[in-house]
């Protein structure tokens, strides 16, 4: 398995956490603002995310592409869910995994630009 590949199929578990935390409110203490508008949001960027990382794995130009603004799309979703208040700040907890958790997916999209060049 490559790096690539390890980063997609990590891109794809992560989504699906985030889609899980956006319905039930809570992930291993993480939790996001109650209420329907905020489960929609979250369960967005996780869906972003998700096919961000199914676009990847095809390895083509395209879909990569197509993923690295689908990342785009889940910092900016991240970053409104926090300047809306639909991300909690209340906990040291909560600040390090909305600023790690958004860290990893800029991390992921600079190591999949860097690897335009092998792809189809």
């Amino acid at each position: 398995m490559t790096v690539l590949t390890a980063i997609a199929l990590l891109m794809v578990l992560f989504g699906l956490a985030e889609i899980v935390t956006a319905f039930t409110h809570d992930f291993f203490g993480i939790s996001t603002a109650l209420g329907a508008t905020s489960a929609i949001m979250a369960a967005a960027v996780g869906a972003l995310y998700a096919i961000a990382g199914l676009l990847v794995l095809t390895r083509r130009k395209w879909a990569t592409a197509l993923a690295l603004l689908c990342l785009v799309g889940v910092i900016a979703g991240r970053l409104t869910l926090v300047a809306t208040g639909m991300f909690s700040l209340e906990t040291s907890k909560q600040i390090f995994a909305i600023i790690a958790g958004t860290t990893i997916a800029l991390a992921f999209a600079i190591y999949i630009g860097s690897k335009w060049r092998s792809l189809q």
